[in-house]
């Protein structure tokens, strides 16, 4: 795919032509709400001009890719098919083969280039024995390019029918599920959640469900809770023995846990928790993993980093999730959410002492418009990306680009006469993030949190990887 920037009296038809992509594609590729208003500076992702299918009476996706030479499950990923029984007559589909015309002058590795792949697998899937021979006007197949494959997971901090709903629509791009969250009490138990919804809907796309615990509310820094439990070995059993239960009886396949504010002198204790959840769990055939703070080195101080003991966490559990995003936070003053020079620092440290293979980076889908100037502890509002773009349209804002944290922004005056900065997410920052993954050789990325609408993210992460299913 490419990622093309709005300029000053460009509209969409133009770029349309300009791509040779239909309107409509782009638009959907895009969330675009009201296409005839694009805002300055906006990033459009252009999907590659895939020819489409009507589906006819009869047809089945085996049937569609036998007529075209591709793959069932390339045909399933490129419309986002989670189950390939179910097409219907009139479904339009877009078949993932790409034809190139060639240009005068033009050599086979150049197109090769262009289009990301091999000379060799260009040559294989037209056919040709040397590579030199090709003339103006041939047609040649694009065969799909190669792509890593990484898990992917997604938490979710709601629950029931709209949770589920959100699954089925998101969970062909996910590995794993996880619902945020049980809440730990001092004696062991937990709080329920209405959580059965989503573990079916986790199952009927499948995609593995993760119990996560945590012991911390938006209103309870739960440090006191956390040295209850992780400094009596009574209750860290009692806790143990309760989560086994509820994975046991609801269908969870592995932990999550994800201690935060932890003191630091409980770090030793942390660890300990961390032994006995991981082989107990393991003797049950499931998985352990844990959530960390975005630390720069071992020594970094503070309440939210001090416990959370990287190289032992890379020794104990099966994977780590690294919370890298917050640093625009909600109460804090207007800065990217998830800068990539941060970012950066963070896995430059993490990959030191964590086995890449159990590494998966944080990446939140959300965006902040902050009110300015900033005063201290003044709430911004959160929402989708959908809603930022929408926002710069209504409010006539020009976006601009943060070269240092790879981020989109911009201000506008409201009504009120109010100045306002919105940080957010765009194909441009979305494909940073994806290639860091790659530059690092990480096991995957997880999303915070899912519900806010972010089409390009999920175009741009079928675009770069193939996403592993484990059921």
């Amino acid at each position: 795919m490419q990622i093309h920037v709005v300029q000053k009296g460009e509209n969409l038809w133009q770029i349309s032509n300009r791509y040779g992509v239909h309107i409509n594609r782009i638009i959907a590729v895009n969330g675009l709400e009201n296409p005839d208003r694009l805002a300055i500076g906006l990033a459009l992702l252009i999907p590659q001009p895939y020819p489409e299918y009507v589906v006819q009476s009869g047809d089945t996706l085996g049937t569609i890719a036998g007529r075209f030479g591709i793959s069932v499950e390339a045909l399933a990923r490129a419309n986002s098919i989670s189950d390939v029984t179910q097409i219907r007559p009139g479904q339009v589909l877009v078949i993932p083969v790409l034809y190139h015309t060639v240009r005068p002058g033009e050599s086979l590795w150049a197109i090769a280039h262009r289009y990301g792949v091999t000379l060799q697998a260009i040559s294989q899937a037209n056919g040709i024995a040397n590579p030199s021979l090709i003339y103006p006007g041939q047609t040649l197949k694009i065969p799909e390019k190669q792509k890593e494959t990484i898990d992917v997971n997604g938490y979710t901090n709601i629950f029931g029918e709209p949770a589920a709903a959100q699954v089925r629509q998101d969970g062909v791009h996910l590995t794993y599920l996880c619902p945020f969250g049980y809440r730990m009490k001092d004696d062991g138990s937990l709080e329920p959640v209405d959580d059965q919804r989503l573990i079916e809907a986790a199952y009927s796309n499948r995609v593995v469900p993760v119990m996560t615990i945590t012991n911390f509310t938006a209103t309870e820094a739960g440090s006191r809770l956390a040295h209850t439990i992780l400094s009596s070995p009574e209750i860290q059993n009692t806790l143990v023995n309760n989560i086994i239960r509820i994975m046991e009886n609801k269908g969870y396949r592995g932990l999550n846990v994800d201690f935060e504010n932890v003191y630091p002198s409980d770090r030793e204790f942390y660890n300990q928790f961390l032994r006995l959840a991981v082989r107990r769990l393991h003797e049950k055939g499931f998985f352990v993993s844990s959530a960390l703070a975005p630390k720069t080195s071992a020594e970094q101080k503070g309440l939210l980093y001090e416990a959370h003991d990287y190289a032992a966490h890379g020794e104990i559990v099966d994977f780590v999730v690294l919370m890298t995003y917050e640093w625009g936070y909600r109460f804090g003053p207007p800065q990217a959410i998830s800068p990539l020079n941060e970012i950066r620092r963070v896995l430059d440290y993490a990959v030191t002492v964590i086995p890449r293979n159990k590494i998966f980076m944080g990446f939140q889908l959300y965006a902040r418009d902050w009110l300015l100037p900033h005063i201290k502890g003044q709430q911004a509002e959160t929402f989708s990306m959908q809603e930022a773009v929408r926002r710069a349209v209504q409010q006539g804002a020009e976006i601009k680009y943060d070269q240092l944290s790879q981020t989109p922004f911009y201000r506008y005056t409201d009504d009120r006469q109010r100045t306002h900065e919105v940080w957010f997410e765009d194909a441009r920052s979305a494909q940073a993030k994806l290639d860091l993954i790659k530059e690092y050789n990480l096991r995957g990325v997880s999303y915070w949190v899912l519900g806010y609408p972010f089409p390009q993210n999920w175009a741009l992460l079928q675009d770069n990887f193939h996403v592993r299913k484990l059921i």
